[in-house]
């Protein structure tokens, strides 16, 4: 369940960097761009720490697939 939760919060971080990246491009004015510079820098950094939260998960998924039960 949580995996799923981070899916949609990885993808909806994902579509909020290409649209502030597509935002970058269209600015004209120089304060426009630092703030959507700014905003960009901190929606990247979000989705990094997503990816490495998600990335974790899965690692840890893995690990309990391989994890010795015990019967006792």
């Amino acid at each position: 369940m949580l995996l799923r939760s981070l899916a949609k919060d990885l993808y909806a971080s994902q579509k909020e960097v290409e649209m502030l990246g597509q935002q970058l491009e269209s600015t004209v004015t120089n304060e426009d761009k630092e703030k959507v510079k700014e905003d960009l820098r901190q929606a990247t950094a979000e989705l990094s720490q997503i990816r490495k939260v998600m990335e974790g998960r899965k690692e840890q998924s893995r690990a309990s697939l391989y994890k010795v039960k015990s019967r006792f």
